[in-house]
């Protein structure tokens, strides 16, 4: 799976919304996209933002794509604060609008989606919207998105899923800093990380941390799922959380200390269970750790993207790369 850049913009007036749509319309370029297709996302992206501006008060957008061999996947998460939708049946009819605009968009927005999804509540709004191919059927569903501290254009945070029949491995890398060198030192990582898949999770880790060393360097974390199997196996060295969620339960998996590139204590893979219904949620350390999914009603019933985008909208820091991966069980 080739994970293409994560474009986010801060919706606070109309100007933004140009911005929205022109980072769709470059987004929808880079994965090949038909004008057809580029043409829906950019007005898709268009009109979430809109209502993220009008109805929440402004907001955010994160637009990322995806290409393989099933074709692209475009994905718009359009995020506000505001009071929430109270009838989101009503909101999805043609002509209903409670801002005196003509109301023709949740219902249209779905119909020309491939993919579409709203969770709103007292925190707020997270609209979903896939434009391309549908999502592949497998045994797991994955989302991950990084974006970069403010006011830089490269994101010093990243992350690539390889898939194979019967597993699925995952990395989560954080350059040191933000930046150009940070951005380095990700796509290092991500590109050992291509070259060495066929690799167990620590002995991955290893090979990035020899390709590292030309780099300033970097926090990261492996995890391999093999859900027939039942197993999820994983190694991180540094500040990279990872918890893993089965049914009531959750438990911290263990990072050990170091920095890729330079010096690593350890590493070491620990075993778990993969339960049905499992889910893992990696983050790096530009979003804070005392979050609770279970103070959002129904959000971990939610499609991955809409669990990080909610985790990247209440508990992202302004002062680093913030990235989140969701892996959940289908």
């Amino acid at each position: 799976m080739e994970v293409a850049l994560t474009e986010f913009v801060c919706v606070t007036d109309a100007s933004s919304v140009g911005e929205v749509r022109r980072a769709a319309m470059t987004l929808g370029h880079r994965l090949g996209m038909d004008q057809t297709r580029s043409g829906e996302l950019s007005l898709l992206a268009t009109e979430v933002s809109r209502n993220v501006l009008v109805h929440g008060g402004g907001g955010q957008v994160i637009l990322s794509g995806v290409r393989d061999g099933d074709g692209p996947l475009a994905r718009i998460l359009a995020m506000d604060q505001g009071p929430g939708i109270a009838d989101v049946t009503r909101a999805m009819s043609d002509g209903y609008s409670t801002a005196g605009t003509m109301g023709a968009g949740l219902g249209a927005m779905k119909r020309m989606a491939t993919e579409f999804e709203i969770f709103t509540g007292n925190k707020g709004t997270i609209v979903m919207v896939g434009v391309g191919r549908a999502e592949p059927e497998s045994d797991l569903k994955i989302a991950g998105m990084a974006v970069p501290y403010p006011g830089e254009r490269v994101c010093g945070d990243g992350w690539f899923c390889h898939r194979e029949k019967d597993r699925t491995v995952v990395l989560l890398t954080d350059g040191l800093g933000h930046g150009w060198g940070a951005a380095e030192a990700a796509q290092e990582s991500i590109a050992t990380f291509q070259k060495n898949v066929h690799l167990p999770p620590a002995a991955l880790l290893g090979a990035i941390h020899d390709a590292l060393r030309k780099t300033r360097g970097a926090v990261g974390a492996v995890v391999e799922i093999r859900p027939k199997e039942r197993r999820l196996t994983y190694s991180g060295v540094g500040n990279i959380s990872a918890v893993l969620v089965n049914g009531e339960a959750s438990k911290n998996m263990v990072s050990h200390n170091g920095t890729l590139g330079a010096t690593v204590s350890r590493m070491q893979e620990f075993q778990f269970e993969w339960m049905p219904g499992a889910m893992v949620v990696l983050h790096s350390d530009g979003v804070q750790t005392r979050w609770d999914l279970g103070s959002y009603a129904g959000l971990v019933a939610r499609h991955p993207a809409v669990i990080g985008g909610a985790l990247l909208r209440d508990f992202r820091r302004q002062r680093d790369d913030a990235s989140v991966i969701v892996i959940k069980a289908a």
